[in-house]
């Protein structure tokens, strides 16, 4: 029996970035930047007024003191509005009316707001003086040349896109969003929102899943769900493998003859099929495939298929809770490391359990729990439900997940134990 520890360095060793490419900046949100992204100029790459106002030395209007300062009245010599390449140089004595946004004349070394003006277009009076570098942002005070705005490994939100707009980026370096086919199999499984026939159940890995590896930074595609039958389920491996960086399978995996993923895959690649010591979702198969039809390779070429390996592929069961926390415990590492995220493990903290539950021997216990809890008052985690027999609706309720050694047999009320949260 293979620990999670060593199927999980088994992902993790195999799990790598997605090659890097070059994209506009709308089809970069979401995406962990490949570079640093450094600034070609300043910005401003002139003086620029903070407000709506008058461009002045202050010299000639005065500096704001303890006393009243004398209204000053200084003819407009200019008109800047924010599209002014560049304005005269500023004589001593005069104005110019500037807006927000605008380049400052030289020689100006103040913007006086409209609200202290009498708002003149000719002449100006001006009341309360000003502050050198009132309302006034210096070249390069927003970015200097050269300094860097965005490190790599920054997943792009909309604050990222806006700094790289700002210093001229219309196309940014990323390792861009894992492809993710997650493919359900099972004769019995049927779509949600159609009739069941006695013996039959809805599919509830599929939306799970894929809503999972969304929520991991990947794009998903839903695929099935498919019939236990070699031919059919082959073909579709097949048809998908090619615009998939990862492919994820879910159900096939039992013992019996009706279950048909461990046959198709065997022959495909370098699947390996173990169980591993945990529970719920000991049997756990990994690797790559590669699938041959008349000598030709349908391989896609990107994510960790590059270089002619295969596509990664992960089976895990189709009991929902199983195939969920499988998903947690090793798929969602993986996609987090190949879509080049620095943080590929959820949060993980220690709490107080609130009541005693026994677990299995030599196996390491994930059960859905309920967290509560502050850093300074300490944390609690209850088990949703019955420990042995976890549920999905018992699942869905859970915000963690505890996690119990392989070495304990019996949790008592008020042990610690390490839990994985699932939100926030």
């Amino acid at each position: 029996m293979r620990t999670v520890a060593d199927h999980l360095a088994a992902v993790l060793d195999a799990a790598r970035p997605v090659p890097a490419l070059d994209v506009v900046l709308a089809d970069a949100a979401g995406c962990v930047l490949a570079e640093d992204v450094v600034a070609g100029r300043d910005v401003p790459v002139l003086a620029v007024a903070g407000c709506d106002g008058y461009a002045v030395r202050t010299t000639d209007v005065g500096v704001p003191g303890p006393g009243p300062t004398a209204e000053v009245t200084l003819p407009v010599v200019e008109d800047v509005p924010v599209t002014t390449p560049e304005p005269l140089r500023l004589i001593p004595g005069a104005s110019a009316l500037v807006a927000a946004g605008a380049p400052v004349p030289a020689g100006a070394d103040a913007v006086v707001p409209l609200e202290r003006t009498d708002r003149g277009r000719a002449r100006v009076a001006i009341r309360g003086g000003a502050e050198p570098g009132e309302n006034l942002r210096a070249a390069g005070s927003d970015v200097p040349v050269g300094a860097r705005v965005l490190a790599a490994g920054t997943r792009l939100a909309a604050r990222h896109l806006a700094v790289a707009a700002t210093v001229g980026r219309s196309r940014l370096r990323v390792h861009p969003r894992p492809r993710v086919v997650v493919l359900t199999v099972g004769d019995e499984l049927v779509e949600p929102g159609r009739p069941v026939p006695r013996g039959r159940r809805h599919d509830a890995d599929g939306h799970a899943l894929a809503a999972a590896a969304r929520d991991a930074g990947a794009m998903p595609v839903r695929v099935g769900p498919v019939p236990d039958e070699r031919g059919a389920l082959r073909e579709v491996i097949a048809d998908q493998l090619v615009r998939a960086d990862l492919m994820l399978i879910t159900g096939g995996l039992s013992a019996g003859p009706w279950d048909t993923v461990t046959d198709v895959l065997a022959p495909l690649g370098t699947v390996r099929f173990d169980h591993v010591a945990m529970t719920p979702g000991d049997r756990q198969g990994f690797g790559t495939v590669r699938v041959t039809e008349d000598s030709t390779d349908l391989v896609h070429p990107g994510g960790l298929g590059s270089g002619g390996t295969g596509v990664p592929l992960f089976a895990v069961p189709g009991h929902p809770v199983a195939a969920m926390i499988s998903y947690e415990v090793f798929v969602r590492p993986a996609l987090r490391a190949m879509g080049g995220h620095a943080d590929v493990y959820r949060s993980s903290l220690r709490a107080a359990v609130a009541r005693p539950l026994q677990s299995p021997a030599g196996m390491r216990h994930f059960v859905p729990a309920r967290l509560s809890g502050s850093p300074t008052e300490g944390y609690v985690v209850d088990p949703v439900g019955d420990p042995s027999e976890p549920s999905i609706v018992g699942l869905a309720s859970a915000n963690a997940l505890m996690v119990v050694g392989e070495d304990t047999t019996r949790v008592r009320a008020g042990d610690s134990l390490p839990c994985l949260v699932l939100e926030g």
